[in-house]
């Protein structure tokens, strides 16, 4: 199974859009507080269209609660920008966790230091691109699961 885990994300129709990709790719959504909208916001139910209620996200009170939880969910990869590999050179499990970290700002230097064997990016060939929007690398890792993981 694949779960997909965001980070303090801050933007409502970047987490409606996750949840979507979630939903079709038939994987878990994880939402990781401090969350920066109310789930009842508008603009996340707009994102997910009529899909929200089927996402049934699981809500983690803090990062420090969800990477206690990670041992029973898979091998986690935390994508980063400054990530040293590309999800494209490590080999995928059948049950894994792609977590995302927020989209301002990424994920801090002492949880990229703690999780650095598990950093990955997504290849970004123009430099002048810092890095991609939140639910399009969402979109992105998720279907390359799905491509090498589930439908081999």
């Amino acid at each position: 199974m694949l779960h997909l885990a965001l980070v303090a994300p801050e933007i409502p129709w970047n987490t409606g859009n996750a949840g979507r990709t979630a939903l079709a790719v038939g994987a878990r959504l994880h939402l990781v507080r401090p969350l920066g909208f109310s789930l009842e916001e508008r603009a996340l139910r707009r994102a997910g269209l009529d899909y929200w209620e089927h996402v049934a996200p699981v809500l983690h009170r803090d990062l420090e609660a969800f990477e206690a939880a990670l041992p029973e969910l898979g091998p986690a990869f935390f994508f980063s920008a400054e990530a040293p590999r590309s999800l494209y050179e490590v080999k995928l499990p059948d049950e894994v966790v792609f977590v995302f970290g927020p989209e301002s700002r990424g994920f801090a230097a002492a949880v990229r230091a703690r999780h650095a064997e598990r950093l990955v990016s997504l290849p970004v060939l123009d430099r002048r691109v810092r890095s991609l929007n939140l639910s399009t690398a969402v979109g992105v890792a998720a279907y390359e699961y799905l491509r090498r993981v589930r439908d081999p």
